[in-house]
């Protein structure tokens, strides 16, 4: 047997790291798609606009599809290829808009789009990744109306309030300096009002020194 030469001890070390690269680089292609949703339930209420956000990472150029699933059935929302125009089902015409990184928005929700909406986004058959967003939409409560009723009712109340005792600190003011006024004039003229219980008041002449 020919014994081994380091020469080609040297040469088979590179190609044995060059075989661990390619299985390596396999092994994540085979991963296929990642899929990230930060948020898996959504509170709304109606005529909101809702953002339905989610986040890829995959190798090539995938499609999003989003479905939604009420009570009855399940119902295509929406697909697409990022940078390309979106094929949006009649049910949701110009009511959603869609975004490169997967993600829609709805306008104008009602109680009726309330449901689970699904996300699918697939790179090529067979490698494809799904989530899943509940969407719950509430009517607006008249009891929190009627609150704010309440309460700019009660503002106003106060407002008034405050405006009437402006009026009447006024008016007290304005009678004040005019008795003082009166007062003032009658000294001028060498007079001495004398305060009288019957017909206000009384006037009294004094006759000026020389």
């Amino acid at each position: 047997m020919r014994p081994l030469r380091c020469g080609e001890r040297t040469q088979g070390i590179p190609l044995g790291l060059l075989a661990f690269w390619v299985t390596a680089a396999r092994c994540l292609q085979s991963q296929g798609v990642s899929l990230y949703i930060p948020q898996s339930a959504i509170n709304a209420t109606v005529q909101q606009d809702i953002l339905l956000s989610v986040d890829y990472i995959c190798h090539g150029v995938p499609t999003i599809e989003w479905k939604y699933t009420p009570n009855w059935g399940v119902q295509r929302i929406v697909e697409w290829k990022p940078g390309t125009p979106a094929n949006v089902s009649q049910s949701h015409r110009d009511r959603v808009c869609t975004f490169d990184n997967g993600s829609i928005q709805l306008f104008n929700v009602s109680v009726k789009d309330s449901g689970y909406y699904i996300v699918t986004v697939t790179e090529h058959p067979g490698s494809s990744q799904s989530g899943t967003i509940l969407l719950r939409v509430s009517e607006i409560r008249y009891e929190d109306l009627h609150f704010v009723a309440v309460f700019f009712a009660l503002l106003a109340a106060v407002a008034v309030v405050l405006i009437s005792l402006m009026w009447v600190c006024n008016q007290c003011a304005y009678k004040f300096q005019r008795k003082r006024r009166y007062k003032l004039k009658g000294n001028a003229l060498g007079r001495v009002v004398i305060p009288s219980c019957v017909g206000g008041q009384r006037w009294l002449l004094l006759p000026h020194s020389h």
